[in-house]
């Protein structure tokens, strides 16, 4: 079970893919509140979230190929770390685990990136072909905390980088592993104006 809330903040996130950037935008905050799989996913309220409780949770774009999906996962390893996983990664690997999904998938960048109370290992990459029958991008991140595994994909219709990227670093800087985080990294809320007294 998931807890959604709306907030109106000031960002320049660009949604529903238009030329234009929105500077007041509103988002949904959805907070897991299981105790062994805490997390924040903060997105544009555009955006539809489906899953949660133990399962998958996937937040979709209703009117552009954006899709992000965030899985928690219990680990063994709690001494991981991103600058480790890093070092360790196998390109030819990741390249092979991501081509049945997406053929022809060529890794991109790659690093560590922070998300609200952690830092993430990082990696983009980009397939001319996908099931999706668009050439797709992949924005890969994962972190361990707390003994648990935490794993943040987007994909994203190629096409559409430009508009689709800064939303997706938006969503990315602003996941924590805990389901108390404030909104927002990169933005300031804007507070309702007060009613003038009478």
């Amino acid at each position: 079970m998931m807890l959604f809330r709306t907030l109106a903040i000031a960002a320049s996130l660009s949604t529903g893919f238009l030329p234009a950037v929105a500077f007041a935008q509103s988002v949904n905050l959805t907070r897991s509140i299981l105790p062994d799989q805490p997390y924040t996913l903060i997105y544009p309220d555009t955006m539809l979230a489906s899953g949660g409780a133990g399962e998958p949770l996937v937040i979709n774009h209703p009117n552009a190929p954006l899709q992000c999906n965030l899985q928690v996962i219990p680990v063994e390893d709690t001494d991981w770390t991103a600058e480790e996983a890093l070092a360790e990664l196998d390109d030819a690997s990741v390249v092979t685990a991501w081509a049945g999904t997406m053929p022809g998938f060529t890794l991109g960048t790659k690093g560590t990136t922070a998300y609200q109370d952690a830092k993430a290992l990082f990696y983009d990459g980009t397939s001319p072909e996908s099931t999706m029958g668009v050439p797709l991008t992949l924005v890969h991140t994962e972190t361990v905390s707390n003994g648990r595994g935490y794993s943040l994909d987007c994909l994203f219709a190629t096409e559409v980088t430009e508009q689709a990227r800064p939303i997706v670093d938006f969503i990315i800087a602003n996941f924590a592993t805990r389901s108390d985080a404030d909104c927002c990294v990169g933005a300031t809320v804007e507070e309702p104006a007060a009613e003038p007294a009478q």
